[in-house]
């Protein structure tokens, strides 16, 4: 291959076509030396073209190569000192993925070459001389272009938000009307089937787990096991070659039809996104990109050990995001995703650690900043996981106010009142309020709070009900990963069972758990499958399971499609009643309407006192929510107006529930019960009545007038 390679500029980062060639710039601080190699095709051993980048500005490579086309396979060798002391580890016999690659046109195949030491330890300057050439991923040039037919991003308001949290491949996998070329694809995802699933679910928001380019562990591969959960990135900026449908290189294009049939739907697409950490692990892990191009740069290094890297996440190595070109990577992947992709928003991965600028956890750094005042990234829906695996890590409630944050407090409250631990009322009453303890004094919304009983990470619904031990032998660690504190239950049985009293209480449970997650203010996320009964057999972490084991089972039983019915009910019941899904705090006080705009009930039919709440044995009461009470307005003036409610929830034990008085109203009517019975709902009662109450029961009234 005969080719000319001009000056070029340092900007745009990564491998720009223009039209006319390819522009590429390559950030490498401490470097000697970048020397850009061209590949004719994957199966390609050698580049059959390599030349150094002709000029250097600052700390940036670059070069022009006129008449270069998308399409084009490319890599790096980058020369600098291989010393580890020193935090350097360049080696130019390992080739290099660009870490502005916008398509990975060749997976990676492990070999020894792939890395860059030949003794474990790391003090040592063995440096392994073993040509990567061959096995080493390589980058693709990408022509961005795509007719996405005025498509534009969904902007659902934050209070009306409701969030599925899925895998692209597993929603679709086993599904027998996807056809089958499509399963387990972006297009998968996209198909008629799904869609139609999700739309009449009622979810206004797909939440897909990690769609970036992972590196999938030797240990793994090993096993016979995948990164099935893809949070161990490679490269920020290209969708994840596998779930395409036509091979690595058709990848943007498809995940772009995805979002696009998406939003034709009315479905925002939301991200995860793991700019913690990335997928070359520890000291003695690969060298595959961001190592080997400027180690001391990208990585957080033990100040005074630099051969190790400083792990606030549990993966090995943790990002430095005080690099402000390590800020740069972020911020312009982000933008590229929202610009070029067309994504709503974002779910941070341990965002605590994007927080660390030198040690500790600063929610004034540099990197909220940058997002605070960026026009793009701004305007999208941001959501943290506001913990990370570092002393001070755990940040529930202190992330800026643009900010939302999974609300691992909500989980384990609700999911400690429904098993039966005593001394729950109280923090059930808070989390199903907003959980203004942790919001409201910084002047955050009750929606800054996602709210979720169960996610990707630990048990399915179904398990969290049917288990009280992880089973967890089929990832290969001898059952010793996943979290043992699960605040799970197993009604009586560990695992299946055909015992019906112990189904029914599961189903019980399950409805209890998804209705007060419904009816709770904050955003309520699903786990996508859980509305199909989905069970990974007791698995807590799956993460490597791609297989039947998390894929989702769309041959239902008839328990399973009554369940089903009964989800799509409850959304399609919060989405008609704003009462649950306010703008503003509940504040317990006597309103203009002259009824407070929430109450809390004692089953005797009075309000509880201070001593009720102090009660650890007391675990059914009442929340009224006072329609009167309940005037707001949305963004652009219309009024946000509802009825008067009164949700019971019934602990572990049988009880009587004397009904309160209704405001401004003067009965009530049975709308939602969580009994897997089916009790039928309208049935009105007069105030004062006594219910005789089943035990793991939820019942929700709404105040009506007499008929006639």
């Amino acid at each position: 291959m005969s080719q000319k390679v001009w000056p070029g500029h340092p900007y745009p980062l990564g491998a720009t076509w223009d039209g006319l060639g390819v522009n590429f710039a390559l950030y490498s601080d401490h470097a000697s030396g970048v020397e850009l190699c061209l590949f004719d095709g994957p199966d390609a051993e050698q580049p059959a073209f390599t030349a150094m980048l002709p000029d250097r500005t600052g700390p940036v490579w670059h070069g022009y190569l006129p008449n270069l086309m998308p399409g084009q396979l490319y890599g790096y060798r980058v020369h600098g000192p291989f010393e580890p002391l020193h935090g350097h580890r360049f080696n130019p016999y390992k080739m290099l993925l660009d870490p502005y690659a916008k398509a990975v046109g060749r997976p990676l195949r492990w070999h020894h070459s792939l890395y860059s030491y030949r003794h474990s330890h790391p003090r040592e300057h063995a440096v392994n001389i073993a040509d990567s050439v061959a096995y080493a991923p390589l980058a693709a040039v990408v022509d961005d272009t795509f007719d996405w037919e005025e498509d534009t991003l969904i902007d659902v308001p934050w209070e009306d938000t409701i969030i599925y949290e899925t895998h692209v491949k597993g929603i679709s996998m086993r599904h027998p009307d996807v056809p089958e070329a499509l399963r387990g694809t972006y297009l998968g995802l996209a198909s008629d089937p799904i869609v139609d699933h999700l739309t009449s679910l009622g979810v206004t928001s797909v939440q897909l787990l990690p769609v970036q380019a992972i590196v999938n562990d030797q240990r793994l591969v090993d096993l016979g096991l995948r990164n099935y959960w893809g949070y161990n990135p490679l490269a920020y900026f290209a969708p994840e070659p596998t779930y395409s449908r036509g091979g690595p290189l058709d990848a943007v294009q498809e995940f772009k039809a995805m979002v696009r049939r998406l939003h034709d739907a009315g479905l925002e697409v939301i991200i995860d996104v793991v700019y913690n950490h990335t997928g070359e692990g520890n000291h003695l892990g690969p060298t595959l990109s961001f190592r080997g191009i400027d180690n001391a740069s990208y990585y957080k290094l033990l100040p005074h050990d630099a051969p190790y890297y400083m792990d606030y996440t549990g993966t090995g190595n943790t990002l430095d995001p005080g690099n402000s070109y390590v800020l740069q990577l972020i911020t312009d992947s982000l933008r590229y995703w929202v610009r070029e992709m067309h994504v709503d928003g974002f779910r941070f991965d341990l965002a605590s650690a994007l927080a660390r600028e030198l040690y500790d956890v600063n929610m004034l750094s540099a990197f909220f900043k940058v997002i605070q005042q960026d026009p793009v990234l701004s305007r999208v829906k941001l959501i943290a996981e506001p913990w990370d695996v570092g002393p001070g890590g755990y940040q529930v409630g202190n992330f800026p106010w643009h900010w939302c944050e999974w609300n691992g407090r909500y989980r384990d409250t609700i999911r400690s009142y429904w098993r039966g631990d005593g001394h729950q009322i109280g923090d059930l009453a808070t989390r199903m309020s907003g959980s203004s303890d942790f919001y409201a004094r910084s002047g955050r919304k009750p929606y800054a709070s996602i709210n979720f009983v169960t996610s990707h990470d630990g048990y399915t619904l179904q398990d969290l009900v049917s288990y009280e031990h992880k089973h967890n032998h089929a990832n290969c660690e001898g059952n010793r990963d996943g979290d043992d504190h699960n605040l799970s239950t197993n009604a009586g049985v560990e695992g299946p069972t055909l015992d019906r009293s112990v189904n029914n209480r599961r189903e019980s449970l399950k409805r209890g758990l998804l209705t007060t997650l419904f009816l709770s203010q904050g955003i309520p996320m699903l786990h996508g499958g859980d509305e199909l009964g989905r069970t990974q057999a007791g698995n807590n972490n799956a993460y490597c399971q791609d297989n039947e084991l998390s894929w989702y089972d769309w041959q239902l039983s008839k328990r399973q499609e009554s369940f089903l019915a009964f989800v799509k009910d409850l959304i399609r019941f919060r989405k008609e009643h704003p009462i649950f899904r306010r703008r503003t705090f509940l504040r317990g006080h006597v309103e203009e309407a002259g009824c407070k705009d929430v109450s809390w009930w004692h089953p005797e039919g009075r309000e509880l006192t201070q001593d009720d709440w102090l009660d650890g044995g007391l675990s059914s009461f009442g929340m009224l929510l006072c329609g009167s009470a309940f005037r707001e307005l949305e963004s652009y003036g219309l009024p946000r107006e509802d009825e008067t409610f009164l949700v019971l929830f019934h602990g572990n034990r049988r009880c009587s529930f004397k009904l309160p008085p209704p405001p401004d109203a003067e009965v009530w009517q049975r709308v939602i019960v969580t009994s897997p019975r089916r009790l039928a709902p309208g049935k009105t009662l007069e105030p004062g009545t006594r219910l005789r109450l089943e035990p793991n029961l939820l019942s929700l009234f709404q105040g009506v007038m007499r008929e006639g």
